[in-house]
């Protein structure tokens, strides 16, 4: 038997049936929200319609003739043809549904339903199959009829309805989604009219901002079917989504109001500009605690239309906010999640492999506080938008955190450090209890108790304690190459790539216990005598900061891995330039092509032996070389070749040893001009004496400030090679296209391959 309706609370109401609107509002309305009481017009009495009164002809015959089933541009899926005719099918078929009887037994079912709601005014909403939903949004594409009452008025607004599934725009939207045209079917929402005193939208987030502890509320007077359309400029208000509280408010004009009276009548008044809100701090409170509701409902921020009347708040509709960045599964609203990427220059998505690598780096550094931290669980990292994040609020309401975790953003980030500076007047980052700063000052005492004495012998005998932690960093790298090398040996190629996983893991997971002892020594000195020379010659009102000449001392600074790396280009190019032939191929191929012969071994002798000198010392390092899954230079040196070919026009000044000859000339001239300085002030000599010192040692240290960094690339370009290798051996298995997806798969899927995985791994990496 056909169900021509339903109520909007009846549990069979589903999708198919009632669209997306109707299912929405069947939802809230059995979860207890307050919901207008109303019935829904099934999508078969659309089908029926459609089907027995000659409409469905007249539908195909008006979008042949206007060519819709044709496209412009046949290539292209997305194509729609002439937006022009779309517009001509849209009148033919809306002015053919106007002409048709809607069929008696689905009238007499709607005035059944119209007389059980009691017969009084109505508000009349189509809801389409494809309405709201997560993939598609067909929102504001059907129309609304407000103040309907009676029979022949309300069978007539079903009639609109129906045809609005049949705007040009609605035929546009679906044949640039590829929708087809039969998938699509109109459901009709009747309600009770709301007659509302103050209506408007809720955002149980800010849609501008992304703030997930932020709603935002739109309000005018009366319906808000002006607000919707744009012709009425709202309130705007800005409310904590934990307390209601208002934290921002802004009166709009609100000159044009959409009014109802008890009899259904819908007016539109044109009013001078409003000099009062809509909406008062309990009104704001109120909506803001249904936002919560709807949101918990839905487990997703929530854009949700309202309106009150007589004092009461109603739920018109709600629907997820798609334009909102995505953040880490089960973050709280109150969380604070600061962009690994962005941090690192790194913009772009992260690719799994990638995400693993850097997630195993970084849990393994709980190791020197004497912990063990699983990579896929540990609490302070998540993953958004196929991007790595890091958690910031716990160390913010920590009051040791408080102190120390702005500082070292701002060393690592500048506007990183401004943003946690400030966000700690944020009311949601209250500082926790004392007590809860004792665990933090155990972990603080023993890293000092390793820190200290490396620390005293670092400032003794800085040389050494370069020389040192460059071994180790040399030590580090050759056990990741003996791993590599052992997994290797195995025979079986799925074997033998889990063995590269799980090399990859230890090598990683041992980066930070193995470097950090080391460089903290180096850079966490030099940061603190930057300061206090800073302080000696030129002291701030504030106490702390660097001075501007403080901070060329550290100019030229030997032994850094990046300013060795620029040398070592250069002498590259110096070997090109030392021949007439190489020369000539960097002035006349294009970086992609001197890249392909590097590669196959063609470019002239001297520019292929100096490369390859080149990229055995750096070609691990690259664009985006955090992440694990990007080319490296000795994968595509044609970033390298762009480099070396603005590099045989540089005239001999601008050329990287002389700059950095200057670099050294100048942090010499500064340290001489802050012992003079220091010289001259109180206790001069022994001022002078203190700088002269720590100078020396912050030139001496500095340069290890990228060696951390410089060591995990390392690792990462020994493991890359031999993840590409068994890459390829899967190509040769049938099991991926090419080497490279290897880096779509995750570690653990890696780490535990078996034979019997291999058929799904493409759908993993197309995924």
């Amino acid at each position: 038997m056909v169900t021509w309706t339903l109520g909007v609370d009846d549990p069979a109401l589903d999708l198919a049936q009632g669209g997306g609107k109707a299912v929405n509002l069947g939802r809230m309305t059995r979860s207890g929200l307050p919901v207008p009481e109303g019935f829904v017009l099934t999508t078969a009495a659309y089908r029926r319609a459609v089907s027995g009164g000659g409409l469905q002809e007249r539908i195909e015959a008006a979008l042949a003739e206007g060519e819709l089933g044709t496209q412009s541009n046949p290539s292209d899926p997305h194509d729609v043809g002439d937006p022009a005719r779309a517009e001509a099918a849209a009148r033919s078929i809306r002015a053919a549904f106007r002409a048709t009887p809607v069929p008696e037994e689905v009238a007499e079912a709607v005035r059944a339903a119209y007389e059980r709601l009691g017969c009084g005014p109505v508000a009349v909403r189509s809801s389409a199959t494809a309405e709201d939903l997560p993939e598609l949004s067909f929102a504001g594409q059907q129309d609304t009829y407000l103040g309907i009452v009676g029979e022949q008025a309300l069978l007539a607004a079903v009639r609109d309805c129906w045809s609005s599934l049949w705007t040009a725009r609605a035929i546009v939207y679906r044949r640039r989604n590829l929708v087809p045209d039969d998938a699509a079917a109109l459901a009709v929402v009747v309600q009770r009219l709301v007659p509302a005193d103050v209506s408007g939208v809720l955002f149980t987030a800010n849609p501008l901002t992304g703030h997930r502890g932020e709603m935002v509320i739109d309000a005018t007077f009366g319906l808000g079917e002006a607000l919707v359309s744009g012709q009425v400029e709202p309130d705007h208000y800005v409310a904590d989504a934990a307390t209601g509280r208002v934290t921002s408010r802004t009166l709009g004009a609100k000159s044009v109001a959409t009014l109802a009276d008890a009899t259904g009548a819908v007016t539109t008044e044109n009013r001078q500009a409003a000099t009062a809100f809509a909406l008062t701090d309990e009104q704001v409170a109120t909506l803001v605690a249904l936002g919560r509701r709807v949101q918990a409902e839905y487990a997703a921020p929530q854009d949700i239309e309202w309106a009150f009347h007589h004092g009461s708040v109603h739920l018109l509709q709600t629907r997820d906010i798609t334009s909102l960045y995505p953040v880490p599964q089960g973050a709280s609203p109150e969380s604070v999640w600061l962009s690994f990427g962005a941090v690192q220059g790194m913009l772009t998505p992260i690719t799994p492999l990638g995400r693993d690598g850097i997630r195993t780096i970084i849990s393994g550094g709980a190791a020197i506080f004497g912990r063990t931290v699983d990579p896929s669980t540990n609490p302070y990292l998540g993953e958004a938008g196929e991007r790595l994040w890091v958690r910031l609020d716990r160390a913010l309401r920590n009051p040791v955190g408080r102190r120390g975790l702005p500082v070292f953003l701002g060393f690592v980030d500048p506007s990183a450090g401004a943003i946690a500076t400030a966000l700690l007047d944020e009311p949601g980052l209250a500082p926790s209890p004392r007590r809860a700063v004792l665990p933090t000052l155990g972990h603080v005492a023993r890293l000092a108790r390793l820190a200290i004495p490396r620390t005293v012998a670092a400032l003794a005998r800085p040389t050494r304690a370069r020389d040192r932690f460059d071994a180790a960093i040399v030590g580090l790298v050759a056990q990741a190459r003996a791993r590599e090398a052992a997994a290797a040996t195995e025979p079986d190629p799925v074997r033998r790539l889990a063995a590269r996983g799980r090399a990859l893991r230890v090598g990683l997971s041992g980066a930070f216990p193995a470097v950090l002892p080391g460089a903290a020594p180096l850079v966490v000195p030099s940061v603190v005598m930057l300061r206090v020379i800073s302080e000696l010659t030129d002291p701030t009102p504030e106490g702390h900061g660097v001075s501007p000449v403080v901070m060329e001392v550290t100019r030229g600074i030997p032994r850094n891995p990046t300013t060795e790396m620029d040398l070592a280009l250069w002498e590259v190019a110096e070997a090109i330039s030392a021949d007439p032939e190489s020369v000539a191929a960097f002035r006349t191929l294009i970086p992609a092509e001197l890249a392909a012969r590097q590669l196959s071994g063609r470019l002239p002798a001297p520019a292929q032996a100096a490369l390859g000198r080149f990229l055995a010392a750096y070609g691990m390092r690259g664009v985006g070389e955090i992440d694990l899954g990007r080319p490296r230079w000795r994968d595509d040196p044609a970033d390298l070749m762009h480099t070396l070919q603005s590099y045989l026009d540089l005239p001999a000044a601008a050329a990287p040893p002389a700059v950095f000859r200057r670099g050294e000339q100048a942090a010499q001239a500064a340290v001489g001009r802050l012992v003079t300085r220091a010289a001259g002030m109180p206790r001069g000599h022994l001022r002078a004496r203190v700088v002269r010192f720590l100078a020396s040692r912050v030139r001496a240290l500095a340069g290890g400030r990228e060696q951390p960094k410089f060591a995990v690339v390392q690792l990462m370009g020994v493991a890359r090679e031999g993840l590409l290798a068994s890459g390829a051996d899967l190509v040769e298995l049938g099991a991926l296209d090419q080497p490279q997806d290897v880096f779509f798969l995750r570690l653990g899927e890696i780490t535990d391959l078996a034979e019997s995985d291999l058929a799904g791994l493409r759908g993993i990496v197309a995924e």
